[in-house]
C-alpha cells in the first residue's frame, strides 16, 4: 500500500510538472521539483542525525528501566485495556510498558520522548511477529494511536498564534481537543472494524469511561487558565513528570544493584545505530512529499475545492486553511509553516487562521510517523495501516472545520 502512495506522490508531481511546461504555465517546475528533490534529501539525514542524541538518551533509559522492571510496573497499569485492543501482545510483556510510555508522551505532547518510545515499542512488538516484512494488528493500531493521538498541551500552536498576535491565542484549546479526540475515536474505531476488535466489551467501556473523565476534568481545568498560565504550568507539569520518570528508574536499577551507567550506554548505542537505519526510509518519503509540494499539485486541489464549494453555495471560508490541512499528514514543518503563513496573510484572529492552528493541533504527520515506525523495524507491507491512519485524518480535519464554525462562526 505504502509504496504505491509513494510511486503515485512521484507520478502526480511529474505529470503536473508537465503539464505546466506544455501550456505555458511556467518552465522552471522542473528545476523547482529537482531542487526540492535535493533539499527534502538534506532535510532527510538532518532529520536522523538530529534524532541521535534524543534516541540515544532515551532508548538509554528505556534499557534501565526494562532491567530493573520499571517497564513491566506500566505495562500492569494499561494491560487489562491492550490486551484486548492488541490480543496479540500476551501479558507483561515489555511492549505493553513502552506503549504505555510512548501513549503518555504524546498526551503530555512530549514529541521528543514519544518517538524513542514509539521506535523501543515497535521493536517490542516486532519481537512477536511471525512475518517480519509485514506490520501485525497490534501495530497497525499502534500507528493509529499515534499519528491520531491525542494532545492536552498543544503549546507550539498557542505559541505561534501569540507571536502573531492573537488577542487569546488559547481560544482554539478546546477546538484542537475536541478535533483530535475525533481522529483517535475514527481511527480506532475503523482500525477495531478491519481487525474485528469488540469495542464494547466491559473493560474496554471502563478504560474510556475513566479516560473520558480525566480528558473533562483537565480541559475544564486549563480553559480557565490565561495564555501564559496554561503555557508554564502544561510546561513545568509536563517536564515534572518526565524528569521525575528518568529519576525513578536510575533509583530502581540502583535498588536492584544494577549497574545503570553500563545499562544506560548499553541502551545508547542503539540510539545510534536506529538513527542511522532511519535515514533511507525518511529519504524516500521527503523525496515525495518535496515534489508533490514543489509541483503545485497540492495548491491545485485547494483551488478546485474551493471552486466545488462556491458552486454549491457553501461558505468558502475555511478553504484558506485547506492547505494546512492537506500538508500535516506530510510535513509537520509545511504544515507548522503554512498555518503560520495564513495567520500572517487572513490574521491570527480571522476565520482562516483559527482554523489553520486547529488543523494543526487536530493530527500527526502521518507519512513522517509511518516513515520513521516502519523503518525503525524494517517493515516493507503496511497492509491496512494507511488507509485508517488517513481514516483518521480525514475525520480530525472534518472536526476541526465543524467545530471551528461552531465556536468561531
Amino acid at each position: 500500500m505504502i509504496h504505491k502512495i509513494w510511486l503515485s506522490f512521484i507520478l502526480a508531481a511529474f505529470i503536473a510538472t508537465c503539464a505546466q511546461a506544455v501550456t505555458g504555465a511556467g518552465s522552471a517546475g522542473f528545476e523547482q521539483v529537482m531542487t526540492a528533490v535535493s533539499s527534502m534529501a538534506g532535510l532527510s539525514v538532518d532529520i536522523a542525525i538530529g534524532l541521535i542524541g534524543v534516541l540515544a538518551f532515551w532508548l538509554g533509559i528505556f534499557e534501565v528501566a526494562e532491567k530493573s522492571g520499571m517497564i513491566q510496573k506500566f505495562a500492569r497499569v494499561l494491560s487489562p485495556l491492550l490486551c484486548r485492543i492488541m490480543p496479540q501482545i500476551p501479558r507483561d510483556h515489555p511492549a505493553l510498558g513502552s506503549i504505555t510510555m510512548n501513549l503518555s508522551a504524546n498526551v503530555m505532547g512530549l514529541d521528543n520522548a514519544a518517538t524513542p518510545f514509539g521506535i523501543r515499542a515497535m521493536q517490542d512488538m516486532q519481537k512477536l511477529n511471525n512475518t517480519p516484512d509485514t506490520l501485525t494488528n497490534s501495530q497497525i493500531l499502534f500507528l493509529v494511536l499515534n499519528t491520531s493521538s491525542v494532545t492536552l498541551f498543544p503549546i507550539a500552536v498557542f505559541l505561534y498564534r501569540a507571536e502573531q498576535g492573537a488577542a487569546q491565542p488559547t481560544d482554539v484549546f478546546i477546538p484542537i481537543l475536541l478535533a483530535t479526540s475525533a481522529s483517535t475515536f475514527v481511527g480506532v474505531l475503523v482500525t477495531a472494524m478491519v481487525q474485528r476488535i469488540n469495542l464494547f466489551e466491559k473493560v474496554i467501556v471502563l478504560y474510556a469511561t475513566a479516560l473520558f473523565a480525566a480528558l473533562t476534568a483537565v480541559v475544564l481545568y486549563f480553559s480557565t487558565l490565561a495564555a501564559d498560565q496554561l503555557a508554564s504550568q502544561s510546561s513545568v507539569v509536563a517536564n515534572f513528570l518526565l524528569l521525575s520518570f528518568v529519576v525513578a528508574v536510575l533509583l530502581a536499577g540502583y535498588r536492584k544493584k544494577l549497574n545503570t551507567y553500563e545499562l544506560f550506554i548499553d541502551g545508547a548505542k542503539k540510539g545510534f545505530e536506529v538513527a542511522v537505519y532511519l535515514i533511507p526510509y525518511l529519504l524516500a518519503m521527503l523525496i515525495a512529499i518535496g515534489m508533490l509540494r514543489a509541483s503545485g499539485v497540492l495548491d491545485y486541489i485547494s483551488d478546485m475545492l474551493a471552486t466545488g464549494v462556491a458552486l454549491m453555495g457553501g461558505d468558502t471560508r475555511f478553504v484558506e486553511a485547506i492547505p494546512t490541512a492537506l500538508m500535516k499528514p506530510l510535513s509537520g514543518s509545511g504544515a507548522r509553516a503554512l498555518m503560520i503563513e495564513t495567520m500572517q496573510y487572513q490574521g491570527a484572529d480571522s476565520f482562516a487562521g483559527r482554523l489553520a492552528s486547529v488543523l494543526q493541533g487536530s493530527t500527526e504527520t502521518t507519512f513522517y510517523v509511518l516513515a520513521v515506525y516502519l523503518g525503525a523495524v524494517g517493515i516493507k507491507h503496511a497492509r491496512h495501516a494507511v488507509a485508517c491512519c488517513l481514516a483518521a485524518d480525514a475525520a480530525g480535519i472534518l472536526t476541526a472545520i465543524t467545530v471551528s464554525y461552531w465556536f468561531f462562526g
